[in-house]
């Protein structure tokens, strides 16, 4: 069967108020410098200046700069959990095989953490000494295996492992794995390999659909 490539977008939620789109706008501010910079180099007086807000707004609405970040991770977790149910919802993949989902859904993550990769590496250093961090990172990370699981279930025929379950759940760490270090290193090259950036998520594609026992890589990758 052969697919269109599918658009997917990052779901958030409408902006109310005014007071909640000034704090929107130093979010947004927050994320795009942390995710170029890094949470270290991040400096306040950045963030406000691209908001087109001021420091006493800032610190009006934020004690420290960990506390901004609690702030962002509350967001991208509450965007993140919409983002899963939206493009693994199983009306969107109706007629799809698993080739066919992992071949637009992986390349969707990898841009992802890509765009975030400073600000989502801020998360997971912070999540091994904050429990708050860790708690809602480990949730996320949960429903979005939920998710996942329960849409290639539903394909299980399709699956070559002796146990499709372990696979699933397996393959999914293997390559959530992968994109943490992705975001906490910037590249994959701490062992020698270089990997052009349109490579890789065709590679995280084949990983995955090999350790399901899944000889088709669908018809984008096929020789």
């Amino acid at each position: 069967m052969s697919r269109a490539v599918i658009e997917f977008q990052w779901v958030r939620p409408p902006r109310q108020s005014r007071s909640q789109e000034s704090l929107e706008r130093i979010l947004d501010a927050a994320e795009a410098v942390i995710s170029a910079k890094g949470f270290d180099q991040a400096t306040v007086a950045e963030i406000v200046r691209q908001a087109n807000s001021s420091v006493g707004a800032f610190y009006g609405r934020f004690k420290e700069k960990n506390s901004l970040l609690r702030c962002l991770h509350k967001r991208f977790c509450e965007e993140a959990f919409a983002t899963a149910d939206a493009v693994l919802s199983p009306q969107r993949w109706q007629g799809a095989s698993i080739a066919e989902i992992l071949n637009e859904v992986v390349p969707f993550l990898v841009d992802a953490y890509r765009q975030r990769k400073g600000l989502i590496s801020a998360f997971i250093i912070h999540a091994t000494s904050d429990p708050g961090f860790s708690e809602a990172w480990t949730s996320l990370s949960k429903h979005l295996s939920q998710r996942f699981r329960a849409l290639l279930l539903e394909r299980s025929e399709e699956i070559h492992h002796q146990e499709p379950r372990l696979a699933i759940d397996f393959g999914l760490q293997m390559l959530l794995c992968i994109l943490d270090e992705l975001a906490l290193c910037g590249d994959l090259d701490a062992s020698g390999l270089k990997l052009p950036d349109d490579q890789l998520p065709a590679e995280l594609t084949r990983m995955f659909l090999r350790y399901l026992g899944i000889d088709r890589l669908g018809d984008s990758h096929e020789n």
